[in-house]
């Protein structure tokens, strides 16, 4: 299909924007159904990476990860579960074992299913293995994953998504520079480019077959997260990763503009605002993610989930289990809880209470409060192309965070970039798309050896 960009929003007011309950209502796999009235845990695991060395050993591995995590799921009463396995990359590039990995989970899945009345789903996620510095090489790679999406169907998978790495090699190098308009040319618009490409390929590719579950800005969006950290270091200010969230959106919602129906991929923080423009239920993950990485959002992201995910957790022993039984417990009990607050009618209390513990945290927790996602969401459906969405979107962020920089306690040099970033974006108001393009191809051909304008068709 080729591209229809979203020009409204799916809902009418940031109220309606609840946990367990989604405009488009999915059906998928082994008797699930998300976004009808009920959280559902996603558990997202990862093997030993030296049991990957051999293809007999890595299928075993995601073999006996299932089994364990079913029959905890079996141990802890649960009805309703999402499986998601990630695929690394020497197993995308691998058609056979790809299909051997996918269509044992899913046969232990669906024995599972008809023996305990379990409904289940697989969500595989497929490595980007492309190599963005060499040409064949890209093209080799790019082929390879449209491979791994179809093989992947056929072996079994109900949901399949991918981190796409488009715009990496140039959003490395303006990230640290703070050049934001560096920024909106690597994450706005050649990911949104790559994006388009990639997903009219793979809802090609795919077809049918399986529902294509979106992207995730984690090589944007994530990186610059990890990169702002806690509150006693700040490797990049936390206003500048909060604006790369809001226009990693951008280039996200460009998969559901090309196909994907969802649930959104877990580790795409920006989903909430994907959710406000598609109605798509989404999966998202917090406080979950410890297990991989440390961050500053943990509870405001449940706010509108309807799976709740974790970041990837290696399969090492612990005293409660293996790292995913664990996680999986852990994510259980949260979902219980929600789902309570929707059983007695209490959500939008519930809600209020996990949004209010982390409002004002933090630019990066404010960014993903209901409200101002919604604003946010308003802001790119008001433009079509990437540029103009990148760049709406930007500003709006920037003016909300300026609004409420006093609640949000800013420190000095936060407020200081706020005003800086304010500048620039009213600088590049003024320039037109073609000529802000031809500058940051000439700009960072010369600071990203890497990068290859060819790739992106400008």
């Amino acid at each position: 299909m080729s591209r229809k960009p979203y020009d409204k929003l799916a809902y009418s007011e940031d109220r309606e924007v609840v946990f367990g309950y989604s405009k488009n209502v999915l059906r998928y796999g082994l008797g699930l159904e998300v976004g009808s009235g009920r959280v559902i845990p996603e558990i997202k695991y990862f093997p030993k990476p030296n049991v990957l060395k051999k293809g007999e050993e890595a299928v075993k591995a995601y073999r006996d990860i299932t089994s364990r995590l079913l029959e905890r799921a079996l141990r802890l009463g649960m009805d309703y579960l999402q499986l998601e396995t990630e695929l690394p990359g020497a197993v995308t590039s691998n058609p056979k074992l790809c299909s051997e990995i996918v269509s044992e989970q899913k046969a232990l899945m669906e024995e599972f299913h008809d023996k305990y009345d379990t409904n289940l789903a697989l969500r595989v996620t497929i490595a980007d293995i492309r190599n963005f510095s060499d040409e064949r090489e890209f093209e080799e790679g790019y082929s390879a994953i449209l491979e791994a999406f179809k093989t992947s169907a056929e072996s079994g998978a109900d949901v399949l998504s991918i981190e796409s790495f488009g715009g990496k090699e140039v959003f490395s190098q303006a990230v640290v520079r703070g050049d934001l308009a560096g920024i909106i040319f690597a994450t706005g618009i050649l990911a949104s480019l790559d994006v388009e490409r990639l997903w009219t390929d793979i809802d090609r590719e795919v077809g049918n077959r399986a529902l294509l579950g979106g992207d995730s800005a984690c090589a944007h969006a994530n990186s610059a997260m990890v990169l702002a950290d806690g509150f006693s270091r700040r490797l990049i200010p936390h206003v500048l990763a909060a604006v790369i969230r809001a226009i990693s959106a951008v280039r996200t919602l460009v998969s559901f503009e090309c196909g994907a129906r969802g649930p959104g991929k877990d580790c795409a923080y920006e989903n909430v605002i994907i959710k406000i423009i598609t109605g798509a239920p989404i999966s998202i993950l917090g406080k979950s993610s410890a297990c991989a990485h440390t961050s500053l959002i943990g509870n405001i992201t449940m706010a509108t989930c309807d799976l709740w995910s974790n970041e990837s957790i290696e399969d090492v022993k612990l005293f409660g289990g293996s790292g995913p039984e664990v996680c999986l417990e852990i994510l259980y009990y949260d979902t219980l809880l929600l789902n309570t607050a929707i059983r007695m009618d209490d959500l939008r209390v519930l809600k209020r209470l996990i949004v209010n513990s982390e409002l004002y945290r933090d630019p990066q927790t404010f960014i993903l409060a209901p409200r101002i996602a919604f604003k946010l969401a308003e802001s790119i459906v008001a433009k079509r192309n990437y540029f103009a969405r990148a760049l709406n979107v930007a500003k709006t962020a920037v003016e909300l965070l300026k609004t409420y920089s006093a609640k949000l306690a800013l420190p000095r040099f936060e407020e200081r970039y706020l005003k800086k970033f304010s500048k620039e974006l009213e600088a590049l108001e003024k320039v037109e798309e073609e000529k802000f393009i031809k500058e940051m191809v000439s700009k960072y051909s010369r600071l990203a050896p890497t990068f290859n304008p060819k790739l992106y068709d400008i």
